[in-house]
């Protein structure tokens, strides 16, 4: 089957979708677990390209989405819904029955980010991949504070999870240490951590629609070179089970 290249890459996407591209480009056919995919965001290009995708989501509306977004690209039979919370992974699906899993933006939020990591390896096939993006707490930091919102600035850089304060809709945030050990502890071997959206968050948006492509190639390039890296809206870290 030929491959369709139908993901939308913007710099707001990309070094996620460069990350996965060796993975991808193993063949058609991967089964794909993607946790708190909601609508489908990731779930119908893969499918697009020739992959079995199951989606994890909490929200009823999000899934009825994805079904209406996966039946008009046509990929509909190769997509399924699951109703579920993240926490409860290990029961809905089962183990060893991924080549490659998506859990982004998912673990700032769920109750217990090691018990979810922990069902992600066990769900995984030896050596099968985890793409994880999590809430950077630099970037927290460095954003609040740009914009003049010192106190919360003060709470991001020194809450013991990243909040910014009582009013915060995370639950916690993430630097790259962290993260990273907080796979190596679920067995993943790390390979590769990079920033997303280095610059793209905090350009204005007249700047950043002027030269799209610039900005593209500055996150490609600096998305896994510290400093820059660790000052990205979000991490994405690529982890492999041995």
């Amino acid at each position: 089957m030929e491959r369709t290249q139908t993901r939308p890459v913007t710099p707001r996407n990309a070094v996620v979708w460069a990350a996965l591209r060796a993975e991808l480009d193993r063949g058609t056919g991967l089964t794909v677990l993607d946790v708190g995919g909601g609508t489908g965001g990731f779930a119908v290009p893969l499918a697009e390209a020739g992959h079995r995708v199951t989606v994890v989501d909490a929200s009823p509306d999000a899934l009825a989405g994805l079904s209406r977004r996966a039946a008009e690209a046509g990929v509909a039979g190769r997509i399924t819904g699951i109703q579920g919370d993240g926490d409860r992974l290990a029961e809905l699906v089962p183990p060893g029955c991924a080549d490659l899993i998506l859990c982004h933006s998912l673990l700032e939020v769920v109750d217990d980010p090691a018990e979810v990591v922990a069902a992600l390896a066990g769900t995984l096939r030896p050596g099968g991949a985890a793409s994880i993006i999590v809430a950077n707490r630099a970037a927290a930091v460095l954003s609040r504070a740009m914009a003049g919102h010192l106190g919360a600035a003060v709470a991001a850089l020194t809450d013991p999870d990243g909040r910014a304060g009582a009013a915060d809709k995370l639950r916690r945030r993430f630097d790259a240490d962290g993260a990273a050990a907080l796979l190596r502890a679920a067995g993943l071997t790390v390979e590769a951590i990079h920033g997303v959206r280095v610059l793209a968050d905090l350009l204005p948006g007249a700047v950043a629609d002027a030269d799209p492509e610039a900005l593209l190639a500055f996150e490609l390039a600096a998305a896994d070179r510290p400093p820059y890296r660790d000052i990205a809206t979000q991490l994405h870290l690529y982890a492999r089970k041995q």
